[in-house]
């Protein structure tokens, strides 16, 4: 298998007072939109969820299709989550994203897939240098390891994953923007002000799409 999508959902949405995740943005749940955005681009799609009631939770209301899994440590932080995923994938290259993100862009995606190839890591960086490992592809095993080693030195963040791949490329937002001039793509829902700008965006592009 060549391709899989790792979707993180077991933030505790502190700032939403909810699960992001299930939160319906037009009639539809917020990861429904991030799952819909890699249909036909991976083989396997594999939600990560903080515990046992969250994962019942996301396989209701997505179905068999989509594989849901508990952190396999009781410690959140997307580390784990990331962990959990890729440990768990069956393919060469794994895409890592949060469940927040309902304009993520398929066309920027499948780039990152083919700027991965023979690559540890094909990762966004922004102008000022902030790059999104939550919206990048990976080499699976290596990720995997270098993410498991990360958490045997007590550390939980992303970035020390990433600081111990060797050969990760970096992808400007200048040139993503080639494939989506707003970089809406990178825009998460985390509070109910976040939802109502959403909804805004959806009817904007919606409009859009009548008028051509």
């Amino acid at each position: 298998m060549e391709r899989s999508a790792i979707v993180l959902a077991g933030g505790n949405s502190s700032r939403f007072g909810n699960d992001k995740g299930l939160t319906v943005l037009a009639e539809k749940p917020l990861i429904k939109y991030v799952l819909d955005a890699i249909e036909g681009l991976v083989e396997e799609k594999i939600v990560v969820a903080s515990s046992e009631s969250q994962a019942k939770a996301y396989s209701k209301t997505l179905g068999a299709k989509t594989n849901v899994l508990v952190d396999v440590k009781n410690v959140q932080t997307p580390l784990v989550g990331a962990l959990t995923g890729l440990e768990a994938s069956s393919a060469n290259y794994s895409l890592l994203l949060p469940c927040d993100v309902p304009f993520v862009s398929g066309d920027v995606l499948a780039l990152l897939f083919d700027l991965c190839i023979g690559r540890a890591a094909a990762i966004p960086r922004w102008p000022n240098s902030h790059v999104e490992p939550l919206q990048a592809v990976y080499c699976t095993k290596p990720a995997s390891e270098a993410a498991r080693k990360a958490l045997d030195e007590g550390k939980f963040n992303l970035q020390a994953m990433i600081e111990k791949l060797h050969g990760t490329r970096y992808i400007s937002t200048l040139v993503l923007q080639q494939l989506d001039p707003q970089l809406e793509t990178f825009f998460n829902v985390n509070t109910p002000m976040d939802l109502k700008r959403a909804e805004l965006t959806l009817k904007r592009l919606s409009t859009d799409t009548t008028k051509s």
